[in-house]
């Protein structure tokens, strides 16, 4: 009974769906205010629904209910309470229904904080974002059912992909959804802009908190799946450009763009085509990964369906909006004039240099990921495009992007002078060749590639901070505490920045490898640690059974800690997984994989030195937190201009 209110909830939030993508653009056409308004219930009524939906797939997952098809396919009754719950959206039906339960989040949170909107507009925001969930509903109830119910209900289920089973993942698809379905947002306020005719300094402002929100998620989703990738697979790694990283990487980048060119929008009324067209592509990215996961195209330890049929309907979904908006902004991206006029060496310079890097970085992430697909499709070629591609072709905007960051956020608007403008970077960049000379005093192979990245992060890092002793006007300390916080949050995210450019360029410089057979209590060294296999004894788990290794590891004769990895078996789908161990430090990790018993006897042990590895998730989270940080200034909560019109509910419609 669970899963059909479920199901009836869902389809009667796709009937409400229709009604508010429909009546309240009929009411903002007509001048009807009534119409207007009812957009505003509808969305809540929207996600009232879709919370029902969501929590009985829920209680089904958590209560093994094997007689719903994705329960059976999906669960198991021995799994962890934790893993039932993530099971609900570690497939694709579930995770379908959790993003359209997110793109209903999103429309009621326009609903309740968007008061301050004119409500022509807001009527055509949540129409816009109605007709993306209608799109979505359908696309549910029609082919992705997740309420399916099996005739004869098995005694047990299939259990959840092993690899599925870890707190990284049952956390990573919902900040990832929030990021991409939060991107709809900008979608929508792009729509309705244009079909309004309206792209101002208000609507900019009005933008940006959505644009930025979704940023956030996707910065948190990302950097999850990355720390995922390397604890869980065993390769060591913690980005492959892998075609489904690259699916969740391009809209950030996109997101990133927007972000900087809403500012010229709302600062100076200029770039205003060119910011509507990154709010249309930024969600156009967003489905774009949701079809390559859900397509077949490409084949990812990520992707959750290979149905091709599926994916020509998401494809569908990505035609209609993405071309249809692009449609609509042909027919009016003349009239988004340009009011402000600005040298090309000014702030407003630096904001388009900054546009115009990420989105090539896009575009270059999207030919590597597309390529081989296209190369098949159309001359029958197998061709592989790995990670050397992308760090040839991608490296370099992102280091002309670090060079650039420190100089453009301190630039006056409309005309400055480069020479002026170092001037307050003086210390900043005494700073950043000081440890460029350290990294190179240090350095034992491939100094080239450390002292650069590190000198990139260093500049991004004291020129953020430069930034903000700038601002206070050299007044001291005091003066810090009062200023606004999207200057901190700005200078938190840019610094973050440079944490995680440091930690790249070192992880990737000084890392040591090794590999061999290791023999029990035969001592092997690796960089400057000594390392005994102790044993390798079998673990049984609530739902699999494992080879766990005891590896001492010591430094100096001292001891460092006690690495237990290991090789696990899930029995209902006969499936082994590699557990890394991983003794975290502040400076480096000590990362070991327990490989294969070999016939002579001995064990495969992979081992690696990974220096600097946690500055890369600290620095994610310090550009997340930034992203926080400024969402909390009270300037992107009150849209400038945005009062209310007084309103005639007895209004009559304009001639």
């Amino acid at each position: 009974m669970i899963a059909e209110i479920g199901h009836f909830a869902l389809i009667l939030a796709f009937m409400v769906s229709i009604y508010q993508m429909t009546v309240p653009m009929v009411g903002a056409a007509k001048g009807w205010y009534g119409w207007m308004d009812s957009a505003r219930p509808a969305a809540l009524a929207q996600l009232l629904l879709m919370a029902v939906s969501f929590a009985a797939l829920t209680i089904a997952f958590v209560t093994s209910d094997f007689s719903v098809q994705l329960v059976y396919s999906n669960s198991h009754t021995s799994k962890p309470l934790i893993y039932k719950i993530s099971g609900v959206w570690g497939n694709h039906e579930g995770s379908m229904l959790l993003w359209v339960l997110i793109l209903a989040l999103f429309g009621a949170a326009a609903a309740l904080f968007g008061g301050n909107l004119p409500p022509s507009l807001q009527a055509r925001v949540l129409a816009v974002q109605a007709s993306v969930s209608a799109a979505f509903y359908a696309f549910i109830i029609f082919t992705s059912n997740p309420f399916w119910r099996m005739g004869n209900p098995p005694f047990d289920g299939r259990d959840l992909n092993p690899l599925l089973q870890d707190p990284g993942l049952a956390f990573h698809p919902p900040f990832l959804y929030l990021g991409y379905v939060g991107l709809s947002m900008a979608f929508s306020f792009a729509v309705a802009a244009l079909i309004e005719g309206r792209v101002d300094a208000a609507w900019a402002r009005w933008v940006r908190p959505w644009t930025l929100a979704a940023w956030v998620f996707l910065t948190i989703g990302i950097a999850l799946g990355s720390w995922w990738a390397y604890y869980e697979l065993g390769w060591g790694g913690f980005w492959f450009w892998d075609p489904v990283e690259n699916a969740s990487f391009m809209p950030w980048l996109l997101a990133a763009a927007l972000l900087h060119s809403a500012i010229v929008v709302e600062k100076r009324e200029a770039l205003k085509s060119w910011t509507i067209l990154l709010a249309i592509m930024a969600f156009g990215f967003s489905l774009i990964g949701t079809f390559i996961v859900r397509s077949g195209l490409i084949t990812s330890v990520h992707s959750f369906a290979n149905d091709p049929e599926r994916g020509i309907f998401i494809l569908a979904i990505l035609v209609f909006f993405t071309g249809g908006a692009l449609t609509l902004y042909a027919f009016r991206a003349a009239e988004m004039t340009a009011k402000g006029v600005f040298a090309p060496v000014s702030r407003e310079g630096a904001l388009v240099l900054n546009n115009v890097l990420l989105a090539v970085s896009c575009f270059v992430v999207f030919i590597g990921t597309m390529w081989p697909l296209i190369a098949e499709m159309v001359w029958g070629r197998v061709l592989s495009v790995g990670p050397p591609f992308f760090n040839q072709a991608f490296t370099p905007f992102m280091i002309v992007l670090a060079l650039a960051l420190p100089l453009g956020s301190i630039m006056p608007w409309k005309r400055a002078k480069l020479g002026r403008t170092l001037r307050p970077l003086r210390g900043a960049l005494v700073l950043t060749a000081a440890v460029m000379v350290l990294v190179f005093a240090v350095s034992t192979g491939n100094s080239g590639l450390a002292v650069i990245g590190a000198g990139l992060g260093s500049w991004l890092i004291f020129g953020a901070l430069s930034e903000l002793w700038l601002r206070t006007g050299n007044s001291g300390p005091a003066r810090l505490l009062r200023l606004p916080r999207a200057d901190w949050g700005k200078a938190v995210a840019h610094a973050g920045l440079g944490v995680t450019f440091i930690a790249v360029a070192l992880i990737q410089a000084w890392q040591v490898e090794d590999v061999r057979v290791a023999q029990i209590d035969e001592p092997f060294r690796v960089g400057s640690y000594d390392l005994v296999l102790r044993s390798v004894d079998r673990v049984d788990g609530p739902n699999y059974f494992s080879q766990m290794a005891q590896i001492e590891a010591t430094r100096d004769g001292r001891p460092v800690a006690m690495l237990n990895p290991e090789k696990r078996v899930y029995p209902v789908q006969n499936m082994p997984t590699t557990e890394a161990s991983i003794n975290y430090g502040f400076w480096r990790d000590l990362y070991t994989v327990l490989g294969d018993e070999q016939p002579n006897g001995g064990w495969a042990v992979r081992t690696y030195v990974k220096p600097f590895a946690n500055w890369i998730w600290a620095g994610s989270i310090l550009m997340a937190l930034g992203g926080l940080i400024s969402l909390t200034d009270r300037r992107y909560r009150v849209a400038a201009g945005a009062a209310r019109a007084p309103r005639r509910d007895d209004a009559v419609p304009a001639e």
